[in-house]
């Protein structure tokens, strides 16, 4: 992606801050010194605010403390292949040596919630189900991938005293098991796609699609938002997840898992919000004031004395048809594409310079690197 078109995407998306993802870079953000590459690229780059997460992967495990002490945000793991081979997942014995070694830190855990196991059983009675087709992906991730790793996650908060912050929930019923976890300890979000999407309308081959976990079932959908309502999931956040149009093609067990939608998260969360009957107050809470807390960026988050103006003029009535000339991510390959989405970002100010509006960008990006604790 890089760091000029993505946040040039985010100011157009009415998003004034992101915290990077420690993967699909190389070097991968695991070590002091990978963070300080990262952040020497981005120097200079970036239309809004950029802060970092770190890594927790298996050759990190007892040095974690570096990465804290140089400012990342928290750390993330997974506990399935993540897709790229310099980012190793984390299994259930390095995972609970990762939450104690974070929980001594105060620090934050960020988990890819599925588990290897269901996966692979998943695959292996796969046969011969034709692999473009969406629901033989849908199969090869089942459900049950998600909650056994949620249920893992919770225990090991409650052993650890660990918090630690879900990623991008698909399946409405792996929040079963965040109910036992001790207050405090958990926090969870989804993605505007999973609100948007269900699995029945997805065409066989249209791997612009695939992301993982899998985008479920409708009346799973309606679930999520159910959810959200309840205040079961915390957030909403896009995930994006870029890649090359080459990598998006072949079948759905080939193509990259991912979906780009940094600039359109807003527009197609409030869509769908407020068809049932959310209000700008709810995306507020989702999309600034909730990330923000979680994150620990004390001066975001809200409209106050002391905090900083980082504002959106947000028109809720425009409705427009999603054009992939009009985003500014890399690769403007998105399953948005066509859709009809409400709302559009007018204006996007950062600690009170416009950075986007009537279409145009500043001329000299404004953005600022952030640190834990200076942010």
């Amino acid at each position: 992606e890089g760091f000029a078109t993505a946040t040039r995407a985010a100011a157009a998306g009415g998003v004034t801050t992101i915290v990077d993802m420690p993967l699909n870079s190389i070097p991968p953000t695991t070590t002091p010194a990978a963070l300080g590459v990262k952040r020497s690229t981005a120097e200079g780059s970036c239309h809004v605010d950029v802060g970092f997460w770190g890594g927790a992967v298996p050759d990190n495990l007892g040095r974690l403390r570096e990465l804290h002490d140089a400012g990342t945000f928290g750390f993330k793991g997974f506990l399935c292949p993540s897709g790229v081979d310099e980012f190793p997942a984390l299994d259930l014995e390095q995972l609970r040596a990762a939450m104690a070694e974070i929980a001594a830190l105060d620090g934050l855990l960020l988990v890819h919630a599925e588990l290897p196991g269901p996966i692979e059983e998943a695959a292996a009675v796969l046969g011969d189900a034709d692999p473009n087709a969406y629901r033989t992906y849908l199969s090869s991730r089942p459900a049950e991938a998600e909650e056994r790793a949620i249920a893992e996650v919770v225990a090991g908060a409650a052993e650890t005293g660990c918090r630690v912050h879900v990623l991008h929930v698909a399946s409405a019923d792996a929040l079963g098991p965040m109910a036992g976890a001790p207050d405090g300890t958990i926090t969870a979000e989804t993605c505007p796609h999973y609100l948007t999407f269900g699995s029945e309308a997805i065409r066989d081959g249209h791997t612009q699609f695939k992301c993982a976990p899998p985008i479920r079932e409708e009346d799973n959908r309606e679930r999520l938002w159910d959810s959200l309502r309840e205040g079961r999931l915390d957030i909403v956040v896009t995930d994006h997840s870029p890649s090359t149009p080459e990598l998006k093609t072949g079948s759905f067990l080939d193509a990259w898992g991912g979906i780009s939608s940094l600039q359109l998260g807003l527009r197609a969360t409030w869509t769908e919000a407020r068809a049932r009957g959310f209000g700008l107050e709810d995306l507020a809470r989702w999309m600034s004031q909730g990330p923000a807390r979680i994150a620990g960026l004390r001066t975001k988050g809200a409209i106050a004395e002391g905090m900083d103006a980082d504002l959106v003029l947000f028109d809720p009535e425009r409705s427009t048809v999603c054009e992939p000339d009009e985003l500014h991510f890399r690769h403007p390959f998105t399953p948005y594409a066509g859709r009809r989405l409400d709302g559009w970002v007018e204006a996007t100010y950062v600690r009170g310079m416009r950075v986007y509006g009537d279409g145009g960008f500043l001329d000299t990006p404004a953005g600022r690197l952030l640190e834990r604790g200076r942010a």
